[in-house]
């Protein structure tokens, strides 16, 4: 198991405990009428955890290899389980029962190294993720992955879901612009794939309302947004949240930080993207 420094680990148990007083101060004041348990029984708040790049360019969005490993190592040592967007949303919506510690790891923009760097080290450890693809850099921009790549790593277990055609901030776009990159993107996937993307990411985090309601229109079940936070029965199924990771000078630190403390964080705005 990955060792955490002491003064780390005591700050993170010290934010927990905080937020567990919190936690059941308030719980304990709520009246246990019947009628309160309803299909939300099962229903936790879940962590996504939101990637870009495997590799070692000096850039914000690129975690190392060997830190990507350490952070997985990590995941697997302390008991998490992946899981993909269906089980999340049937856990949202119906409080469906979820391993132990489930964790939703996703990829965003579907960069050639999320299958040559970041695919092995997952399969290694037994974890799949959610990639968001831009359709139009498929098997076009070399680097992007290929079709080829993405009907492997499907195979294993890996969910492929659109994140629009050619990745412009939709916010920027007039709604018949939006529905054509949703719609075509969708599309593309099916037809490579043969299975309809049921999920979607925004690109460069930017939406409104508008926006949420013409993604529900064109057929999809969610959306992901960049906003730091976890998911669970009060979430937004189309402004959904997730724990962007970055490279920093001490990558791991942050990782454990934004995994560990994410519901007093969450709580007290204390991360922002």
């Amino acid at each position: 198991m990955i060792k955490v420094d002491r003064q780390l680990m005591l700050l993170v148990l010290a934010l927990v405990l905080c937020l567990s007083i919190v936690a059941v101060s308030a719980v304990s004041s709520i009246p246990m009428a019947a009628g309160n348990f309803g299909s939300h029984l099962e229903s936790q708040d879940i962590p996504a955890l939101n990637y870009h790049k495997v590799d070692n360019y000096h850039h914000a969005l690129s975690i190392p290899p060997g830190e990507f490993e350490e952070q997985i190592k990590y995941l697997h040592d302390n008991g998490y389980h992946s899981i993909n967007p269906d089980d999340l949303v049937a856990n949202i919506k119906y409080g469906n029962a979820l391993p132990d510690k489930p964790i939703l790891i996703t990829f965003d923009d579907g960069y050639a190294d999320n299958y040559s760097n970041a695919y092995p080290i997952l399969k290694k450890y037994n974890f799949t993720a959610t990639i968001f693809i831009i359709t139009n850099m498929v098997g076009k921009d070399p680097r992007f992955v290929t079709w080829e790549q993405v009907r492997e790593m499907q195979e294993s277990g890996f969910v492929f879901a659109s994140h629009t055609v050619n990745h412009l901030p939709l916010t920027n776009l007039p709604a018949d612009q939006i529905e054509n990159e949703l719609v075509q993107s969708r599309d593309e996937i099916t037809q490579q794939l043969g299975v309809t993307p049921k999920y979607f990411a925004y690109p460069t985090g930017a939406y409104n309302l508008q926006i949420e309601d013409i993604v529900r229109k064109a057929g999809y079940t969610a959306a992901f947004t960049i906003r730091y936070g976890q998911d669970g029965p009060k979430s937004d199924l189309y402004a959904l949240e997730r724990i962007p990771i970055f490279k920093s000078q001490q990558t791991f630190r942050s990782f454990f930080i934004r995994l560990n403390g994410a519901p007093l964080l969450e709580r007290f705005g204390a991360i922002r993207n």
